[in-house]
């Protein structure tokens, strides 16, 4: 059932601890991982204030959905408060991002820190052996000894391109018990079990906006910090209109632009923070050859040139491509065949087969 098996006898009951979203998928992790007999110990995190009902995890109705099933089985249970912690790592970079014309993806940043590291923390403390999650993803050990992330079995829920940040180290402390696992078959556990969550619908992936991003953008960003500027045709150089601020394009995106190509529809091709200028043009136009990245982390320490297939968004078809490990933070992706809306402050993941390599964040591009 688990893509790490642990040996247990009456005297060793590994203690594991669950963190619980409110969600069908953590708690399906909780009530498989005490039917397998550890001592599990259920935390939710209260991670944003929501002023009304929303889809988004880790909402008031989804910490009274993770309380009840924790209840049902029968395990401790606390809720941690890191709204503050969230608000610096997730919230603030995802605003700041995003006024400088780039794309960010604060599912991963919330990963990467808060849940796989200042949570991890927090269950250590509690005397967790193992932090659990409901993520669809595995961790193997390679011929090495040492653990490896892999892609979930289910390609339609695989969530292993979130991942990338996780420190490498980490990874012996965690574990993914729905990797080898599809979502109708959680569900279906989660009917025998009798939680409460069987039925609950999907989380949005964006829990703190509450609504449209924009929206929540607006709201948040002073006017000054909002950058007006001109529209222009990357193929010919001609300003074609103008625009209420560049936190309102990302790379690849049509609709919304406010005019229209006579040659056919038009596309953001890129974005400058320094002039504020949109560009836009055809769809060949967002064809890109290579792309630098930045922050890179590895599970596999990689030198020089290698082949890998490279994810650069979620549901995103990998393409192949050569890395380059510039150095131990940054890397140059070429692509053997020019990629469509390569986009900054988006990730690109490193695969080989269903085994994360690493990955980075996308710097820039060129043509």
């Amino acid at each position: 059932m688990f893509s790490r098996v642990e040996e247990k006898t009456d005297n060793d009951r590994k203690r594991i601890v669950v963190a619980m979203s409110g969600g069908v998928d953590s708690s399906v992790v909780a009530a498989l991982l005490v039917e397998e007999g550890y001592d599990v110990v259920g935390i939710s995190m209260r991670l944003y204030e929501a002023k009304k009902a929303t889809r988004g995890c880790c909402s008031p109705d989804d910490l009274y959905d993770a309380r009840s099933v924790a209840a049902e089985l029968d395990i401790p249970f606390y809720v941690v408060n890191y709204q503050q912690e969230f608000r610096s790592t997730v919230i603030d970079p995802f605003i700041s991002e995003y006024s400088r014309g780039r794309t960010p993806s604060p599912c991963i940043l919330c990963n990467h820190v808060v849940k796989f590291d200042t949570l991890l923390q927090l269950s250590l403390k509690l005397g967790g052996n193992f932090l659990a999650t409901g993520h669809y993803a595995r961790i193997e050990t390679g011929p090495d000894g040492h653990p490896r992330l892999l892609r979930g079995l289910d390609p339609v829920k695989d969530q292993s391109y979130f991942l990338f940040g996780i420190p490498s180290q980490t990874l012996s402390q965690l574990m993914f018990p729905l990797g080898d696992q599809t979502k109708d078959a959680v569900r279906q556990l989660a009917s025998r079990y009798g939680l409460v969550t069987a039925e609950k619908e999907e989380s949005q992936d964006l829990c703190f906006a509450q609504g449209h991003y924009l929206d929540f953008l607006e709201a948040a960003l002073p006017p000054k910090s909002r950058r007006p500027g001109d529209l222009i045709n990357v193929e010919t150089g001609a300003t074609i209109g103008k625009h209420d601020g560049i936190h309102r394009f990302t790379i690849g995106q049509r609709r919304g632009i406010g005019v229209g190509g006579a040659g056919g529809p038009l596309y953001v091709c890129g974005i400058s923070e320094t002039t504020g200028s949109v560009l836009v043009g055809s769809k060949e136009a967002l064809e890109t050859s290579e792309c630098t990245l930045s922050g890179c982390n590895w599970f596999q320490k990689m030198n020089g040139s290698f082949k890998a297939d490279v994810q650069i968004r979620y549901r995103h078809q990998p393409v192949p491509a050569t890395i380059e490990a510039v150095a131990d933070d940054s890397a140059r992706v070429v692509f053997d065949e020019p990629e469509s809306a390569v986009t900054p402050g988006q990730a690109a993941v490193f695969y080989l087969k269903d085994e994360v390599l690493g990955g980075g964040w996308i710097d820039s591009k060129q043509v």
